[in-house]
């Protein structure tokens, strides 16, 4: 039997990101697992190597994460692409409003960057610390006792920690093990995503057009060859998503540049495209006894605003902030009082974005020609007014209201920008 201080069940983005962060941030004063059901080694990429389909929009709080920890550098190496402009429209009316720095010192809006690129530049950085690695744990049981918890492997070893977090993701074993209530919300919607070729460049700006069905992003992508890429996601009720589904790559180039009302001109090539359910998810509690949750196991929402990494990325931060305060004070890192101070300090800001994603999907849902009229008054109200857009702006990339130590533009680990 292994002993450790802290056992990550989930070697994703948010896993990875924990791992990291607990071992720069305590000076290797944890003895820390990792285990994940993939093999945890970095996806080849090539400039050829076609983009994936699962992208994050990474916010200045979430890069300033990731350079603290020096992985940054990692996925500047390999591709990303910075927006400088945002633009947001209603189909169905004339409202319009664009948001850019203004007033911020951010070099950029944010970041597209594909999921396996932040995942091979933390892999690597995880390569360099104590962090003990454990891939291919297809089967794992637990055996939890509130004291010390134990983590049964597929062939048979056994880890022993003080605590055990769960990072496997919105459908978590170790959340269901633990007994962890969740509430679960239907957006109704299905989240079709692809990468698509446009005629034109994509000027550095995320953009985001509200159908009656529901929202279309097209998030830009780094050029190869003269030609123009964006990462698409398109949210479409049930049986629309499978009729575009089910439409061959031609049909789907017009259908997706008509309901982009060929703002890049053509839509010239579609990459194969995969579709998935949205659901609202959250954990009642973050915590129990010595188990407790980060990203997608406590909580999952509606991707039209591109949040749901970087609040994983935030849990992170803020639950090494309370664990590396523990160890200073020579306290029980598993304990419920440290554990629900990190509790008190990601659900309500979790609850918030939430029920602000639900409100936006709804107004713009909402098919009341009074509602459409109000909300596309609002959107044009807002674009004059600067001071609200640069307030809109500085809560939407983290750098507003409680920034943890990691999150901060430097920090003692930081590799530079």
């Amino acid at each position: 039997m292994e002993q450790f201080d802290v056992v990550i069940i989930g070697g994703g983005m948010v896993g990875a990101s924990l791992a990291l962060a607990l071992s720069a941030s305590t000076t290797n004063a944890l003895r820390i697992a990792l285990i994940d059901q993939g093999s945890l080694t970095a996806t080849p990429i090539k400039s050829t190597t076609p983009f994936f389909p699962k992208v994050s929009a990474l916010t200045e709080a979430s890069v300033n994460l990731f350079k603290n920890l020096r992985a940054w550098s990692g996925m500047i190496s390999q591709r990303i692409c910075p927006y400088h402009y945002m633009k947001i429209w209603d189909s169905e009316g004339t409202g319009e409003i664009g948001f850019d720095t203004s007033g911020t010192t951010a070099e950029a809006l944010g970041y597209i960057v594909e999921n396996c690129v932040i995942s091979n530049a933390l892999l690597a950085r995880l390569k360099e610390t104590a962090v003990k690695l454990y891939p291919w744990e297809t089967e794992l049981t637990f055996q939890l006792d509130g004291q010390s918890n134990m983590v049964t492997l597929t062939d048979g070893q056994t880890l022993q920690s003080t605590l055990l977090v769960a990072a496997d993701g919105a459908e978590s074993q170790l959340r269901q093990t633990a007994n962890i209530p969740l509430s679960q919300k239907d957006y109704l919607h299905h989240a079709i995503v692809t990468t698509v070729e446009t005629e034109h460049y994509h000027q550095d700006t995320a953009w985001q057009v509200f159908l009656n069905a529901g929202p279309l992003a097209f998030l830009p992508l780094t050029g190869r060859r003269n030609k123009h890429y964006c990462s698409v996601v398109w949210s479409l009720i049930p049986d629309q998503a499978d009729q575009i589904m089910a439409l061959n790559t031609d049909k789907f180039c017009k259908e997706i540049g008509k309901a982009f009302e060929q703002k890049l001109g053509k839509v010239v090539h579609a990459e194969p495209r995969f579709y998935f359910p949205l659901r609202q998810r959250h954990a009642l509690h973050y915590y129990r006894n010595n188990v407790v949750l980060v990203g997608d196991a406590a909580h999952t929402i509606h991707p039209l605003a591109g949040q749901g990494a970087n609040l994983g990325f935030m849990d992170v931060a803020i639950l090494t902030e309370e664990l590396k305060r523990a160890i200073h004070r020579h306290d029980d890192i598993g304990a419920s009082h440290i554990l629900s101070r990190y509790q008190r300090r990601r659900k309500g800001h979790n609850l918030l974005m939430m029920e602000a994603m639900r409100g936006f999907q709804n107004l713009f849902a909402a098919d009341n020609i009074r509602i459409r009229w109000l909300r596309n008054s609002g959107m044009r109200a807002v674009n004059q007014l600067p001071l609200i857009k640069q307030s809109l702006v500085r809560k939407a990339m983290g750098i507003t209201g409680d920034i943890p130590e990691l999150m901060a533009p430097t920090t003692l680990f930081s590799e530079g920008s």
